[in-house]
């Protein structure tokens, strides 16, 4: 135990106010950032789900860590169920399993991790959500290039749409890493993954409009800024209230900035380009990830589906 490989006997430990929970959140916090060296956008979305099971835990009367059961974790799971979707109640699964097993490490709770019940749901059971054809040109002609604001979300439209970036790769680039020599860009991906891609013209030319008409780009730092005074980067959130704003100005129905990474791997397909190649231009680390894709071309699939019986009469 004092070498930090058991977890220490339970304490006498009890959460009896909100503050007290709090200290608890930044415990969790240290050790997801310190110990697991997780990114922030996954460390904030592990503290979300442990928030909320506090917040559960507070309003039904269940203060003591020590006596947690299986039955409050369940009830929350059950009641995240309830307004969620499959892949969001999962989500939320595995973030509880997290702050559980750290606090029974930390001496706080029993042992629960293993409580956590399962959701049903199968991998790859759901068609990719995609843009009907032609809303892509509609959310982009939506900006106004005359203005710097218009050029700023051009830019960053354009590239969540046809490079298929993930909001967070988006706000991370920086102005070095276009190389326009080699018409390529630098991405920074999941798990701190350097990857470069080919800069189709298209893009090119509107990161290129951005930069020229805007002084507050530097050589050094995020490629978006704000024209807030003092500038200030990029962030997850606003990128997607950006691409809401362009649905709204474009008169289409909001979609999440995800959606236009999947519309970019269909519109990939249906170019003609194997799953092999979207999956590099993805950068999926598994082809089994790229593979739902092949639901989206119902043409080709046409030639797998076996005719349906038909009996005399």
């Amino acid at each position: 135990m004092s070498a930090g490989v058991a977890p220490r006997p339970w304490t006498t430990w009890t959460a009896r106010t909100a503050a007290e929970f709090a200290k608890v959140l930044a415990g969790y916090r240290a050790h997801l950032t310190q110990e697991r060296g997780l990114a922030e956008p996954t460390v904030a979305g592990y503290l979300s789900v442990a928030r909320k099971f506090f917040e559960h835990l507070t309003s039904s009367g269940r203060h003591d860590l020590s006596r947690l059961d299986a039955t409050a974790v369940s009830q929350f799971v059950v009641r995240a169920g309830q307004t969620s979707c499959i892949g969001t109640t999962k989500q939320v699964i595995t973030g509880l399993r997290y702050p559980l097993r750290f606090l029974h490490v930390a001496g706080q709770a029993p042992t629960l991790a293993g409580s956590v019940p399962a959701v049903a749901g199968w991998r790859g059971s759901a068609l990719p959500k995609a843009l009907p054809p032609g809303h892509v040109e509609r959310l982009l002609a939506s900006c106004d290039q005359a203005t710097a604001s218009g050029r700023h979300d051009l830019a960053v439209l354009t590239l969540l749409a046809r490079l298929g970036l993930r909001v967070g790769e988006t706000v991370r680039l920086e102005r070095g890493d276009f190389d326009w020599r080699h018409g390529e860009v630098l991405i920074r991906g999941k798990a701190d993954r350097h990857e470069r891609l080919p800069l189709p013209v298209d893009v090119g030319e509107a990161v290129a409009e951005y930069i020229l008409g805007s002084s507050r780009v530097e050589r050094q730092g995020p490629l978006f800024v704000s024209s807030d005074d003092p500038p200030r980067a990029l962030t997850v959130q606003r990128t997607r209230a950006l691409v809401r704003a362009a649905c709204h100005r474009a008169g289409i129905p909001p979609v999440s900035a995800h959606v236009l990474r999947h519309t970019a791997a269909t519109e990939m397909l249906r170019a003609g380009a194997s799953l092999i190649e979207v999956g590099r231009v993805l950068r999926h680390r598994s082809l089994a990830t790229t593979a739902i894709y092949a639901k989206v071309d119902r043409e080709p699939l046409r030639e797998l589906a076996r005719p349906w019986p038909v009996t005399s009469r």
